[in-house]
């Protein structure tokens, strides 16, 4: 099997006869994260990225022209569950990046802690993301951030984070689910109320609905200004 690089740092695919399929380099080989297929092109491990478990991963493959993240970013990540998407962060940021893997929930903390046994490179982070000011004694500005918060007021939460962790002129990517905010509108019109919200502080450069991969979702990138 032969991989391309997609035009993201750190980021692989190749091209099937229906569908790409997304694979980034194993920070740690011979180990798996969450049952992801291992493949090995010119000596080098990857792992497959599902993106029907990865709304970062179903970005991409809807056609997002810009993640902004990179090789030795340091990222905040919020919802990081059991660490699916952290996993596949950890192995496109390597060994000189660093993620803070953010969740409120202590069973899927559990998890996210022996993945960061092996992957030295993540730090598991107990704490709600609604209250940013109340783990900052546990992180850094960042070059990157991610929000995956499945919960009200998802805007309102990531540009609390954004404005106090997001170094200025960097990335975030926010993932929308909208009937976690509310079930009696349509989803295109929670996504372009947030647009709006995320307009009036930060630079949208990017904008993708998730469906299929993600029922109901949709992500926006933007740029600190």
């Amino acid at each position: 099997m032969e991989l391309y690089k997609q035009n993201f740092s750190g980021i692989y695919a190749k091209q099937g006869k229906r569908f790409t399929s997304l694979y980034t380099e194993n920070l740690v080989p011979g180990e798996v994260v969450y049952g992801e297929r291992l493949v090995r092109d010119k000596g080098i491990e990857y792992r497959e990225w599902d993106p029907k478990r990865s709304k970062l991963a179903a970005a991409i493959l809807k056609g997002a022209a810009q993640i902004g993240l990179g090789e030795g970013d340091t990222v905040l990540y919020l919802g990081s569950s059991t660490g699916t998407t952290v996993s596949h962060v950890s192995d496109i940021v390597g060994k000189n990046g660093f993620i803070y893997a953010l969740d409120f929930a202590p069973r899927v903390m559990r998890d996210l802690i022996f993945v960061a046994e092996k992957r030295k490179n993540i730090a598991p982070i107990l704490a709600d993301a609604n209250q940013p000011f109340k783990f900052m004694h546990m992180a850094t500005t960042v070059d990157f951030l991610f929000q995956d918060v499945a919960q009200k007021k998802q805007a309102e939460i990531f540009l609390k984070n954004c404005e106090l962790y997001l170094k200025e002129g960097g990335f975030a990517f926010l993932s929308v689910k909208s009937r976690s905010e509310d079930i009696t509108k349509k989803p295109a019109q929670i996504y372009q109320d947030i647009r709006h919200k995320l307009e009036k502080e930060m630079i949208v450069v990017d904008f993708r609905v998730l469906d299929p991969f993600e029922k109901d979702h949709c992500a926006f990138v933007v740029k600190k200004k």
